[in-house]
């Protein structure tokens, strides 16, 4: 071999090695910053409650940024409560299939509101079966989601929704979906398989668990 041809592969080495550590450290810095924005506080809790009402966490984590920022003590202008953003209305709601009698300040312990955050979003999917549809009732309520989904300019199927007439519902949607995308996921978690995002599409709870309807619900 030539001094030349030596001299190319030396050079491509190097080359290939510099390649090497810019993607690791970029890998590195796209992780930084995703932990960053999206920090996995009360990582516990809500691996603890995600496990025992069977939910993905991704969508635990997402609901959280979504709706307060890990804020514990957020407080909204329609008077919800906590890192799930829960009305005192809805709280005691749920807190009859619970058959708990916490009072509405327990909304601010980060435990009650995850767990309470979780049934709630889990009643949902299970009702609605699709993520989105479940996070619009979540923040417009169930009563006016079952609208949109009875019109077809809204809704071709009465299933999902191409449409959401509120702009506030929608944009809460898309930045559900933003932050599930974004929100840095451990390599255990569900959430990196492939099926985990067809699931997201389509969920499938276990109904038997909760019944079949849910009527009555006090929504933001």
């Amino acid at each position: 071999m030539n001094e030349r041809r030596k001299t190319q592969l030396k050079l491509l080495t190097v080359i290939t090695a510099l390649l090497l550590v810019f993607v690791i450290i970029l890998y590195n810095c796209i992780i930084l910053t995703a932990q960053t924005l999206y920090p996995k506080k009360y990582s516990d809790l809500i691996e603890k409650v995600s496990a025992e009402l069977e939910i993905e966490s991704v969508l635990l984590y997402a609901m959280i940024e979504t709706e307060s920022g890990f804020d514990k003590d957020a407080v909204s202008d329609a008077g919800a409560m906590g890192l799930t953003q829960i009305t005192p209305e809805t709280f005691q709601w749920l807190q009859t299939k619970t058959k708990t009698s916490y009072g509405d300040e327990a909304l601010f312990e980060p435990e009650i509101s995850i767990y309470f955050g979780a049934f709630f979003i889990k009643l949902l999917l299970d009702e609605f079966d699709h993520v989105d549809v479940a996070f619009a009732a979540y923040h417009a309520g169930r009563g006016q989601v079952n609208e949109w989904l009875a019109d077809p300019r809204y809704s071709p199927n009465g299933e999902t929704l191409e449409t959401i007439p509120f702009k506030d519902t929608s944009n809460y949607v898309k930045k559900i979906n933003k932050n599930i995308k974004n929100i840095e996921i451990s390599p255990h978690d569900t959430a990196t398989n492939p099926y985990f995002y067809s699931h997201l599409a389509s969920y499938k709870g276990n109904k038997a668990k909760y019944g079949q309807n849910f009527v009555g619900f006090f929504y933001k």
